[in-house]
Formats: C-alpha cells, structure tokens, sequence
C-alpha cells in the first residue's frame, strides 16, 4: 500500500526538486506519518503526483536508499528500512534547528523585533505549512 502523506514541490525554491522529495520524506519518517515497512509511491506515481521528471523521484529514492532509508525491490517497490526512524531523527532535528537559526538571524539581521519574530512562528504554526507547498497550508 502506497503512502497516504501528502508531497508537494516548490519549483521557485532555491532547493532542488529531488532534495524537496528527500527532505519530504525524511520528514514523514522522522513525524511517523511514513512508518517501517510502509510503501512509497513508485516512480511513475511520486512523477506524476508532483508533475516532475521520473528520473528527479529515481535519483531522491536512489539517495535515500544510499542512506539506508529505503529499499527498492523490483516487483515490491519502495519500502522504508527499519532502522529509517533511527538514522533520520537526529539529523532531521539538527538540519530544521539550522533552518530556524538561520531564519532567526536573517530576521534580526533585518531589523525584526522579537515580537515580529514569534508573531511570524506563531502564525506559521497555526497555519499548519507544509515544506515546499508555496505558502499553502496543510489543514
């Protein structure tokens, strides 16, 4: 059974296409969402779903399964590793704090308030963002 969790893309992100997939679902097994043993959509349905290059999916999967997150097997596809939740927490974890610190500086760089600071957090918070989604959220 493929993955209920939701991907999207940001085309306008300086970040590439398939480090979005990636980081995608990272994100999904370090939440939960995607769970051990739980299948990935294949190739042709992650390409067709995010309306990218089949190769851009091959290459994120390929590189997840060079990190011990996945495993692909012809004629089974795509499957999360046991041990994906173990190897994905903590860099998971410090890769978003550096993503924080950096955005915190940048806005006090910038001359932001504090207060300007936490309103911004708190809003994206509320709004349930999802990664790469353009601004849209995910309630």
């Amino acid at each position: 059974m493929a993955s209920r969790f939701k991907y999207s893309i940001d085309l306008d992100s300086p970040i590439a296409v398939y480090v979005q997939i990636e980081n995608q679902i990272r994100f999904a097994i370090t939440s939960e969402d995607v769970k051990k043993g739980e299948t990935l959509p294949s190739v042709r349905e992650m390409s067709a779903m995010l309306k990218v290059n089949p190769n851009t999916v091959t290459k994120a999967y390929r590189d997840l399964e060079l990190l011990g997150l996945v495993n692909t097997r012809r004629g089974v596809g795509v499957t999360v590793t046991d041990k994906a939740f173990k190897l994905c927490k903590q860099p998971t974890m410090e890769m978003v704090q550096n993503h924080l610190r950096d955005a915190v500086a940048e806005s006090k760089a910038s001359g932001f308030t504090d207060a300007d600071i936490r309103r911004i957090v708190s809003d994206a918070i509320e709004k349930k963002y999802r990664p790469y989604s353009a601004g849209e959220s995910g309630a």
